[in-house]
């Protein structure tokens, strides 16, 4: 049995992804809320920024925590085909989810849905980045880890978009962006819990890219994306703010002259 390292690099990839997870948590809540005050094309594409951070944010943090991860007796490699659909399947389910919370006319059946899909979606993208691994050896999984992971996924994702729905308040909403941060990051690492590996020594070369090849660019790239699109959304006027200035501005217009 080969023995597994988590955390090759120390604490830094650990409270990495757990930055990441949270980010995209609370650029997600954001991009939810400011669509619940839209309509038509606007909260469409609110709601397609939202998916798109939430999953990034989950994918980020687990392949980050993924660059500290070893074992003993073997490289590791990536299908770089099978790492990329887990990114496409973390962003598609995502947005099946929230798109169900916002256009559902029953709030609790569409944020029980919604919850179950995000929430299985999120264990998807675990299990199939998990599936691109390549190494000199066998990886088998402890069923009752996997099912905990699995329902840890779906608990966390229920809550995120309960949060999205009925917290607005700039320091709740921070709150719950730092708790969803850890419950996303704890199923990462009650998943890897649940790994085991038989390491078949090997000279053969492996197929797939390493970390450095291909992990850590796209992690680095979609991290880029999360920062610059929190500064737009935070520099971005809400609904309200807009409808204050031009309240503002009419309240400011000088009075018409009168005629001569």
């Amino acid at each position: 049995m080969g023995h597994l390292d988590h955390a090759a690099f120390g604490w830094l990839t650990p409270v990495l992804s757990y930055l990441m997870a949270c980010i995209g948590a609370a650029l997600g809540l954001r991009c939810t809320l400011r669509a619940l005050e839209t309509t038509g094309g606007s909260r469409r594409n609110w709601l397609i920024t939202a998916a798109s951070a939430i999953g990034s944010g989950i994918w980020t943090m687990h392949f980050v925590a993924m660059l500290g991860f070893g074992v003993v007796g073997t490289d590791i490699r990536y299908d770089v085909p099978l790492t990329i659909l887990s990114l496409v399947v973390a962003m598609a389910v995502v947005g099946a989810g929230v798109f169900a919370v916002a256009h559902g006319r029953d709030r609790v059946r569409a944020l029980l849905l919604g919850g179950l899909t995000t929430g299985l979606g999120i264990a998807s993208m675990h299990y199939l980045g998990m599936a691109a691994l390549r190494l000199h050896g066998t990886v088998r999984y402890d069923p009752l880890l996997v099912a905990l992971s699995i329902a840890v996924a779906v608990v966390a994702a229920t809550v995120a978009l309960w949060a999205a729905l009925n917290i607005t308040a700039p320091l709740p909403v921070a709150a719950a962006s730092l708790v969803l941060g850890a419950a996303v990051t704890s199923m990462h690492y009650t998943g890897m819990l649940a790994v085991s590996v038989h390491v078949e020594p090997s000279r053969e070369a492996l197929p797939g890219a390493t970390t450095m090849q291909f992990i850590f660019p796209l992690a680095v790239g979609l991290g880029s994306y999360l920062f610059l699109t929190a500064a737009f959304v935070a520099l971005s006027p809400t609904a309200r703010e807009r409808a204050a200035y031009a309240s503002a501005g009419r309240t400011a217009e000088p009075a018409a002259s009168p005629p001569r």
